[in-house]
This record gives structure tokens, C-alpha cells and sequence, in this order.
């Protein structure tokens, strides 16, 4: 059993395994029916995907997230990541994910780091849809498998982070506060669980150091105001392309050390920015801002290109593959 384990970590770390997962989620969804109600619809209330809060939905989608800042340390890291996503529906409200990113680091010294990072594969139920309160409830874990990536960027052992979403729209306020009614929330909230408690770390002297591998409380949830929303179901107040398209978000991931070491320790980041939302796909700009000297010093910039595969392809790939 360890050893088939050892050389399935192997073949993912590879190119042509990578390959295979993706073109697996490709194949897997061909000659599917439509289906009504698709991404992120509770009601009258369009939920958009936002930048680093996982959506409360499961949709078939696939996005690209450009994700740049300078990270702390004794040498300053600038990172630049490239994040691939892809969701597909099994069934109408259950579905599987899978995530892999490259990332770059440069430090303001001498050298630099490159590469793949762990693949990371997932599971989401979406358990509550309610249109009338526009609300939506949902469940899932995913595993990022350790090793699969290139060990300048990422960790020799595995993650297993088990997540709580909901979105919540305010379109059932009275129409005496009818402005307030574009708003909504969303949100996560998980634990994410190292497979390994330490490593053991060989000087260059002989000796050896300890590092703790935490287990840490991730949680965040957005804040948006859909201009979307405003013109269709509150008041038409003439707001033309593009921006009538275009939804308000700002978000607040955050990340809390459960462990021994640095317990309570809480580091995240304020990430202000606008979506705009097309017939068939999504672009997003936000700020990265600090919320401690932990977390960093240096502003950031997340930018998000997301496909509704469910609209471009309604007749083929766009929809769950067991009614």
C-alpha cells in the first residue's frame, strides 16, 4: 500500500499526470443535458466568484486567478501565482474540484524559486438553496496531496482542510430600506489538518531543527453590493455598460494558528476590488492589503478571469452528468 502510494504521488507530481487529472474533468463532462438554475443563482440573487473566498455554490466553471504580493521574511519574497480551477457537477447540488497553481518567488537577495505546487483535489454538496431568502448552504473538503509539486514551492506532506460555505442575499429586506437590499455576504469556514506534525530539518553543521506543522482555522467571508441587482430589482437609476454589470466585493480571508507554536495567531489579508459579470464569464481586479505586520507590509493585486462552462456549453459539458 505505501509503495502505491509513493509512485501515485510520483506520477501526479508529473507533468502527464497533471495532464491526466485535468483531461479526466474535461472527459468526464461530455454529452451532459442543461440544466436550469446553474452557478451561483439563489432566486433573484446572482452570487459572483470572488477572489480568495470559495464560493457557497458547485457549478460547472473553470477560472484563472492571477495572485501577486510581497511576502515577509528575512528576505522578502515577491509571489506571483497562477491559479487553475475547474469544478464539475456529478449531480445537480454535489460536485468535485481540482486546483493546482504555479507559483514564482523572487527574493530582494540573491536567487529564486519556481514551480508547480500540490495538487489539490475536492468534494462540495450543495445541501440548501433557498430562493426566496436567497440563501445558499453548502459542505465539502479537499485534500492537497503532498509531494505532487515541486518542493521549492510547496510541502512534502499532505492537507486536509473539511469546509463550511453559505452565501446570504438581503433581497427579503422591506422595500423601506430597499438599498440595502443589493447587498450580500458570503463565506467560509474550515479547519486545515497536516497529515505530518513536524519535519525534521538537517544543518549544514550536523544539527537538526524542528518544524511544527500547524493545524489552522481558515475562515473569511466578502461583503458585496451588486449594481446588478440595484438596476433589475430595486431601481433602474440608468447606470449604463459596464457598469451595470458590475458588483462591489470586498473580501476578508483570514487564517487563525491552532497549534502550539504562535496559537491564536491570526494573519489575512483586506481585499477590496469590482466584478464584472458577463453572459458567459467573469473578470474581477482587487487589492491585497495586510491586516498585520504578520500577514505583511506591501499591498497586493488579485486578478480573476472566470468561465460559466454551464452557459458556454448547455448543451454538451455545461451541466451535471447524473440528473
Amino acid at each position: 500500500m505505501d509503495f502505491t502510494i509513493r509512485a501515485l504521488k510520483r506520477y501526479l507530481s508529473s507533468g502527464a499526470g497533471r495532464l491526466l487529472c485535468f483531461a479526466i474533468v474535461v472527459m468526464s463532462i461530455a454529452a451532459v443535458p442543461p440544466l436550469s438554475f446553474a452557478h451561483g443563482l439563489a432566486g433573484e440573487r446572482f452570487f459572483p466568484t470572488t477572489f480568495a473566498v470559495d464560493d457557497p455554490f458547485i457549478s460547472d466553471e473553470f477560472s484563472i486567478l492571477v495572485d501577486h504580493i510581497k511576502k515577509p521574511g528575512d528576505e522578502p519574497n515577491k509571489s506571483t501565482e497562477i491559479n487553475i480551477d475547474a469544478s464539475k457537477r456529478i449531480v445537480p447540488d454535489f460536485g468535485v474540484t481540482i486546483h493546482e497553481a504555479w507559483q514564482h518567488l523572487g527574493s530582494d537577495g540573491d536567487g529564486s524559486a519556481h514551480g508547480w505546487e500540490n495538487l489539490d483535489l475536492g468534494a462540495k454538496w450543495q445541501f440548501l438553496t433557498d430562493p426566496k431568502h436567497e440563501m445558499i448552504l453548502s459542505v465539502g473538503t479537499d485534500v492537497e496531496i503532498g509531494g505532487t509539486g515541486a518542493h521549492q514551492v510547496s510541502d512534502s506532506f499532505s492537507h486536509i482542510n473539511p469546509t463550511f460555505f453559505f452565501g446570504k442575499g438581503l433581497g427579503d429586506l422591506p422595500e423601506s430600506v430597499k438599498y440595502i437590499r443589493p447587498f450580500a455576504i458570503t463565506g467560509a469556514i474550515g479547519t486545515s489538518f497536516p497529515t505530518r506534525s513536524k519535519n525534521v530539518i538537517f544543518n549544514d553543521d550536523g544539527s537538526t531543527d524542528i518544524q511544527r506543522n500547524s493545524t489552522t482555522l481558515n475562515w473569511g467571508f466578502t461583503v458585496q453590493y451588486s449594481l446588478m441587482y440595484l438596476q433589475s430589482f430595486v431601481k433602474d437609476i440608468g447606470l449604463g455598460a459596464p457598469f451595470n454589470r458590475m458588483i462591489i466585493v470586498t473580501e476578508f480571508p483570514m487564517q487563525t494558528n491552532l497549534s502550539r507554536d504562535n496559537k491564536g495567531l491570526t494573519t489575512g489579508t483586506v481585499n477590496p476590488g469590482v466584478v464584472w459579470a458577463g453572459k458567459f464569464m467573469e473578470l474581477g481586479i482587487a487589492a491585497q492589503i495586510p491586516v498585520n505586520s504578520q500577514t505583511g507590509k506591501n499591498v497586493g493585486v488579485l486578478g480573476l478571469i472566470h468561465f460559466f462552462v454551464d452557459d458556454l456549453f448547455p448543451k454538451s459539458i455545461g451541466g451535471p452528468i447524473f440528473h
